[in-house]
């Protein structure tokens, strides 16, 4: 029998269990047709010659096993935003979460609750506006958008995040906004999220699904580098040297049974345990929610959407992240890591985030009252300077530290802090009080400038004014002195 970590579990499956099982029978199980259907043979008539490749992806899922063909996936109602006529069927191009719910209905009311189904609600927030404004333009004109819109959006924020798909008529789709597999596409029928962004068309592989490479697609780059950070941290490393060993087409896929070699993304964040079953709600194993400029609780941002699972707090989500570690590692370990982490965490934000948003606001506040209407986000270096801090090297040496990267921690993150704060954050701060003394923001000035002291002159922070204590000064030459001993 399996057990409940902290009963941490049981109120979701309870609830996903009513609500599948009133359907009669477990609607999430895969479906078996006992053949394939006339409209679906008549699909594969055509598409097997003009569209091969999709054939042969088809023909190896287990969708072809269980007789699931093109009209079961892509048939419409002849209502529907997105459908259109062909060769006799009401059809649509777009399989959606809602559509995979017909069969797969646990998998989707999982990911609907999770955190990358609504990652396309970045559309209008920050982030976007770099996209839209301080990089693009609106040069890009299209039927969906005849004011135009950023290609900048488009073929970035838009491909990971999910665009707002928009319907032309015909059933045709705005170019703008297709070909999009984003994570938290907004689909005509309503849902939100593409299943496909993870479980690439139409094989639907569950051993392609699990490898790593599949988050990389998105987790990456300078402000989110989880693959980059995976493939330091001995678990990538082991992953690479004994992939043949993982057992990626189990369909069971048990870490510590099944596979001992390392973990994926999956195994931590979705797969199964001996104690705990699969999850397509990614953020149940999560406490800390390192997107923001301060470590949040996962369940707070869960509370803010909605979602039910803001149920789950964060220590019961350190529970279920412990429960995978356990699979492999030793309870000590395991504990110890987690106080390295946090103590990370901490770190980053004491020293770096609290001051640091402090100052941007009091800086923000002195630009404000100097530049009246004219002000602009992102119309002066600082902006840049404060935004990189936290949402690029923060996020780094958070990430990192959270999946065992040293060189991603410290080189890529808190020395960047330091190197960015100091050399660059500090000056840019000083600069401003100076050109603002005199003139309508001198007040302005007056509080950052003494704000300004207040931060350099803190524990964290006074070395860089050489203002060390003398207990501070001699412990760190007994540390000097017992270095050279040890490496004479």
């Amino acid at each position: 029998m399996r057990k409940w970590i902290g009963g941490v579990f049981v109120g979701l499956v309870l609830t996903v269990t009513a609500t599948v099982l009133s359907g009669n029978a477990w609607a999430a199980a895969p479906v078996r047709e006992p053949v394939l259907s006339k409209e679906s043979q008549k699909c594969i008539t055509c598409h097997r010659e003009t569209n091969v490749n999709i054939y042969q992806q088809w023909g190896k899922s287990k969708h072809y096993g269980a007789n699931i063909g093109c009209y079961e996936c892509h048939q419409a109602d002849k209502g529907d935003a997105d459908a259109f006529k062909h060769n006799g069927a009401t059809i649509s191009v777009i399989v959606s979460p809602k559509d995979c719910s017909r069969c797969h209905a646990r998998e989707v009311k999982e990911f609907e609750e999770s955190h990358h189904s609504k990652a396309g609600r970045i559309l209008g927030s920050l982030d976007n506006v770099l996209a839209e404004v301080v990089e693009g333009n609106s040069g890009m004109v299209t039927p969906g958008f005849p004011k135009g819109v950023s290609a900048a959006a488009v073929n970035g924020c838009w491909q990971c995040h999910g665009s707002q798909i928009k319907v032309l008529k015909g059933g045709r789709l705005d170019a703008a906004t297709w070909p999009n597999s984003g994570i938290g596409r907004i689909n005509p029928d309503g849902s939100e999220g593409s299943c496909s962004a993870c479980h690439q068309r139409h094989s639907f592989s569950s051993a392609q699904a699990r490898q790593p490479e599949n988050c990389g697609k998105c987790h990456m780059g300078p402000d989110h580098p989880q693959i980059e950070v995976y493939n330091e941290s001995k678990h990538g490393i082991n992953y690479h040297a004994n992939k043949d060993e993982m057992n990626l087409d189990s369909s069971k896929w048990v870490v510590g049974e099944d596979y001992f070699a390392a973990p994926t993304c999956a195994t931590c964040h979705m797969s199964a345990t001996p104690d705990m079953p699969v999850t397509h709600n990614v953020g149940l194993r999560i406490k800390w929610n390192n997107r923001p400029v301060h470590p949040k609780l996962a369940h707070e941002t869960d509370a803010k959407w909605g979602l039910p699972s803001a149920a789950i707090t964060g220590d019961q989500r350190r529970e279920n992240m412990e429960n995978v570690c356990v699979a492999c590692h030793a309870q000590g370990f395991t504990d110890n890591f987690f106080i390295q982490y946090e103590a990370l965490l901490d770190l980053y934000d004491e020293k770096y985030a609290t001051p640091g948003e402090q100052l941007y606001n009091a800086a923000t506040a002195v630009l404000k009252r100097a530049k009246g209407n004219t002000y602009a986000k992102f119309g002066q270096m600082i902006d840049f300077t404060w935004f990189e801090l936290w949402h690029h090297e923060g996020r780094r040496a958070r990430h990192a530290a959270s999946m065992q990267a040293p060189d991603y921690t410290h080189w890529h993150g808190t020395y960047e802090l330091a190197k960015h704060f100091y050399g660059k954050y500090v000056p840019e701060l000083e600069e401003l009080i100076e050109a603002n003394r005199q003139g309508p923001a001198a007040i302005e000035a007056a509080a950052l400038e003494k704000l300004l002291h207040e931060v350099l002159g803190s524990p964290n922070h006074r070395w860089y004014l050489g203002q060390l204590s003398d207990a501070e000064r001699a412990e760190r030459e007994l540390q000097r002195e017992e270095f050279l001993k040890r490496y004479k």
